[in-house]
């Protein structure tokens, strides 16, 4: 029987990951150049250390930018467009139906905790989480499982006792190798990323009930 939910947080709970690709298309728009989807395809999911993109904007772009200066200004414009961003569809119905059926829930993140603690506070969704890992809670971080694996160990359940939920091919990587029975749910982002290596995709979880993603993990089928 499924015991837990245990959610991403950018671009499954709110879509956080379209402001932090529309910024930086921005900024090499500014200097005439493009940033693709395929070189910005791989840091979605991981943590801020995977790769530094203001390296790669000076190496590839303007050698001689005022770093500290860019890092304020693309900041203060994520935040913005962040904050213009809300509760992706069916989130909230899928908090309030687990914690009425008893569920716990957590969250697994590779952003850093203020971050995510921070949106789900200001969005009233933070006291739904019995469990909350982010980037300086585990010293691995998505696709590694360590993330998932330390929730589940915070919640007290087993792997086969939970449901994932993620918008990204490295959350899906992270929470299947953790043994999790995994729901992808895409963004206006990921959606032009392969997903197909998730237990279930839907398009929204508006869309679903949530009793039909738990008979659909408890029978384990895909």
């Amino acid at each position: 029987m499924i015991k837990a939910l245990i959610f991403d947080f950018d671009g499954l709970i709110i879509d956080s990951e379209s402001p932090e690709f529309q910024a930086w298309r921005e900024v090499f728009a500014e200097h005439g150049r493009e940033l693709g989807m395929d070189w910005w395809a791989d840091l979605i999911g991981r943590p801020p250390t995977h790769r530094d993109v203001y390296a790669y904007f000076c190496e590839q772009v303007n050698p001689a930018a005022d770093i500290e200066q860019l890092r304020r200004d693309r900041r203060a414009r994520v935040i913005a467009l962040t904050l213009a961003q809300p509760v992706l569809p069916g989130v909230r119905d899928y908090l309030r139906g687990a914690a009425e059926l008893g569920l716990k829930i957590g969250l697994a993140s590779s952003s850093s905790g203020d971050h995510v603690r921070g949106h789900l506070e200001r969005l009233e969704l933070l006291h739904y989480f019995q469990a909350t890992r982010c980037f300086e809670d585990t010293s691995l971080h998505k696709p590694d499982p360590a993330p998932y694996r330390a929730v589940l160990e915070d919640l007290g359940v087993g792997a086969e006792e939970a449901v994932a939920f993620e918008d990204s091919p490295n959350g899906v990587t992270s929470a299947r190798a953790a043994g999790i029975f995994c729901v992808a749910v895409p963004n206006p982002i990921t959606c032009q990323l392969p997903l197909d290596h998730a237990d279930h995709l839907v398009a929204s979880l508006a869309e679903v009930p949530l009793e039909q993603i738990l008979a659909r993990a408890e029978g384990g089928r895909r």
